[in-house]
């Protein structure tokens, strides 16, 4: 694995960039190629807590984890064990879909961005604070079902396969997906 470690309001020292090294490392017994593997690791301190975020793009999929704890070495476990449970959760479905299809198709990932809204006398503004860019990869909709839960989202821009077009699923506040289909 190729690590690219930093830090945003902490050092990071040599101990701390080993026992990471060492806490993620331990994932690459789950890929065939984990040399081959680039993982960001963004740590920040902020009043007080420590927050861990760790990236894994793999072929088909990017693994996410996000955590925040009072200590960093805390955090650092348990990311690690969030990334576990999503990797065991996204190749138990991967197999079973496998049985069924007797193939898999490409899954990719794509972040949220984030809309704030600032209201000032009747007149509402909307400033975006954060803008990303991705291409879209063919994909049914339970595989993009499959994926926003892997990310921990709420919705999920994707293109298609059945009719080549973007759509996106969400989650509804009753706890279900919809799809929203261009006209």
């Amino acid at each position: 694995m190729n690590f690219n470690i930093r830090g945003e309001n902490i050092q990071i020292t040599a101990a701390l960039r080993e026992y990471v090294e060492k806490k993620v490392s331990r994932l690459g017994k789950y890929f065939e190629n984990s040399g081959d593997l680039d993982v960001s690791v963004t740590m920040r301190v902020l009043r007080g807590e420590s927050t861990i975020e760790v990236t894994i793009p793999t072929t088909g999929v990017i693994l996410r984890g996000e955590v925040t704890h009072g200590d960093m070495y805390a955090a650092i476990d348990l990311v690690v064990e969030k990334l576990e449970r999503q990797v065991r959760k996204y190749k138990t479905k991967v197999n079973r879909k496998q049985r069924h299809e007797h193939g898999s198709k490409a899954i990719f990932s794509v972040d949220t961005s984030s809309v704030a809204v600032a209201d000032e006398e009747d007149d509402v503004q909307f400033d975006i604070v954060r803008t990303k860019r991705f291409n879209l990869k063919p994909m049914d909709t339970e595989e993009a079902v499959m994926q926003m839960e892997l990310l921990g989202h709420n919705f999920f821009v994707f293109e298609n396969s059945d009719n080549n077009e973007v759509n996106v699923v969400y989650r509804r506040n009753d706890g279900r997906y919809g799809l929203i289909e261009p006209k």
